[in-house]
């Protein structure tokens, strides 16, 4: 019961996961960070098949990484999204990856963006976007309350109706949650919402 989604505000984009590692009917984390840092202005959030989801955003962020050493420049959030859905539709005639992607970024020129791509190599621009089970909540709850220009107070609250919203409607709701946000000082971990610690285990006698 996967749940990512992400927003664009005024000079800031915010991208949402749930933290479950999830197989068959058994949970075995509650704090898999699913939104890696690609570069020092962008995040990348997926959800999908766990292997996937993992090789597939690794590979990405190597290449996004080697492209800047080779030419001493940053690709913009465009340019690595249009690369990404690249690699997302040449893997798709051969073995696909089974996973969906939010790319947020900033760049001095154009400022903060959102694109969406999925599974089978869609790409868009947005606003606002969702994915997983809980994007039906996130969607709703979006369509009703975002609005452009939005302070990054004003998002974070519209992030948080839509976790709880997540949390009270969906019947194998995720109940962590990770936000991290990238503006123009840059891509970082912004905040956790938690309902689940993890434990470790006492040791065995």
């Amino acid at each position: 019961m996967e749940c990512v989604f992400g927003l664009v505000g005024n000079g800031f984009s915010i991208l949402v996961a749930d933290t479950s590692a999830v197989h068959s009917i058994l949970v075995h984390k509650s704090n898999e960070d699913k939104i890696m840092v690609l570069d020092s202005h962008k995040l990348i959030a997926a959800s999908g098949e766990s292997g996937d989801r993992v090789q597939f955003t690794e590979f990405i962020q190597k290449n996004v990484s080697l492209y800047q050493f080779r030419n001493g420049i940053p690709l913009t959030t465009a340019a690595a999204a249009n690369f990404t859905r690249g690699e997302l539709a040449t893997a798709l005639r051969k073995s696909p990856y089974m996973v969906n992607i939010l790319m947020a970024g900033f760049d001095k020129e154009t400022g903060p963006s959102l694109y969406y791509l999925d599974y089978i190599a869609t790409l868009h621009k947005v606003d606002k976007a969702a994915f997983g089970y809980g994007s039906y909540f996130a969607l709703s709850m979006m369509d009703r309350h975002f609005r452009s220009g939005m302070s990054v107070e004003e998002a974070i609250d519209l992030v948080d109706k839509c976790i709880i919203e997540i949390r009270s409607r969906l019947v194998v709701a995720p109940q962590n949650f990770v936000i991290k946000i990238v503006d123009k000082d840059g891509a970082r971990e912004h905040a956790w919402r938690e309902t689940v610690k993890e434990t470790t285990a006492p040791p065995s006698a």
